[in-house]
């Protein structure tokens, strides 16, 4: 119901306020990362932007990333079965305190369930003509996180849970920026603390202190075909010991993003964007737990009038089970 009131609010925004014409678009990244339950409870950075915050001003966004899991494996020492839905919607605000200097703070509310998407999940597979993997003979719309090693069970999530996660503090330093008539450049060194906040007993937070270090850099040109970009992240995720999976856990991840985008008019533009991360854990031959994640999403920017940003996105899995199958993201973001 939150999701529904949620997505249809700025739905209902866009539609009735139109589209502003005002400057040129900026090339930006989808403010999302890896849903898949195992991996979304850990601090991967949700904004990968090179921009700062200007000093006295904030930043205020509001994302909503919808993500169908189901993937079944095994070998002759483990099993896993991911089969649920995640909804996740968080509040981030960024304020720059001095010139080239920003802090913020990320508060997400998460769902975790069998939801609703597997009928249509099933449907876009055979349009497309794409490996269903077992799902279209699975149960529909139920909730099962099951990972059993060497005959003990070490994971077991069959029950829907919902509330606040792990709440992240985040900062940004400016280390290069330069605007012109035709062109924008900039590189920042961007960082965040994830506490444990939220619910590990039903994967709504790690159970653990996370804390990210990456560096961000984007090229905008702006030319009479419109505005061409580029935008890049890479950083390293430090992790303490949580609830899950404890013992094959990894303290260690690298991830990085890579993004292109044209934006044809003042008020829209198409993206492109690879999200790519290291195994949160080790002692896995699995691919859902032991190999490097990798999934693409496509979409792209509309600017409202009142310089409101709506960005809109939808990631597959490019390497398969190692994100969902497919994750709906959302949204909404203005500088005051």
């Amino acid at each position: 119901m939150l999701m529904g009131k949620c997505v249809l609010s700025i739905l209902i925004l866009f539609c009735s306020a139109g589209v502003a014409a005002a400057g040129d678009m900026e090339i930006t990244p989808f403010s999302t990362f890896n849903q898949s339950p195992l991996v979304m409870i850990y601090g991967l950075p949700h904004d990968t932007g090179a921009d700062i915050t200007p000093a006295g001003k904030f930043h205020i966004a509001l994302n909503q990333d919808l993500a169908s899991n189901y993937t079944v494996n095994s070998n002759q020492r483990e099993q896993i079965t991911l089969d649920g839905e995640s909804y996740r919607l968080a509040l981030a605000a960024r304020y720059g305190i001095i010139p080239g200097w920003e802090v913020g703070v990320e508060i997400p509310y998460i769902f975790q369930g069998g939801g609703f998407l597997d009928s249509f999940v099933i449907d876009w597979h055979n349009t497309f003509g794409l490996p269903k993997g077992g799902r279209d003979s699975a149960p529909k719309n139920l909730m099962n996180y099951s990972y059993r090693k060497d005959g003990v069970q070490k994971l077991q999530v069959d029950h829907s849970g919902s509330g606040i996660g792990d709440i992240s503090l985040t900062g940004g330093a400016r280390l290069y920026d330069v605007l012109d008539e035709d062109r924008h450049d900039s590189l920042a060194l961007k960082g965040a603390i994830k506490l444990p906040t939220g619910d590990s007993s039903y994967l709504g937070g790690s159970g653990g202190t996370d804390a990210m270090l990456q560096l961000c850099g984007s090229s905008t040109n702006y030319s009479e075909w419109g505005s061409l970009g580029v935008y890049g992240s890479a950083g390293a995720l430090v992790m303490s010991k949580g609830d899950v999976l404890r013992d094959q856990h990894r303290t260690l991840a690298g991830f990085g993003t890579f993004g292109l985008g044209w934006g044809p008019a003042s008020w829209i533009s198409f993206k492109v964007q690879l999200n790519a991360n290291t195994p949160m854990y080790r002692d896995s031959s699995l691919d859902e737990l032991g190999k490097n994640s990798m999934m693409l999403i496509f979409g792209g920017d509309l600017r409202l009038p009142g310089e409101y940003l709506v960005d809109i996105g939808v990631a597959e899995d490019v390497a398969v089970a190692t994100a969902p199958d497919v994750t709906f993201h959302l949204g909404l973001s203005k500088r005051f």
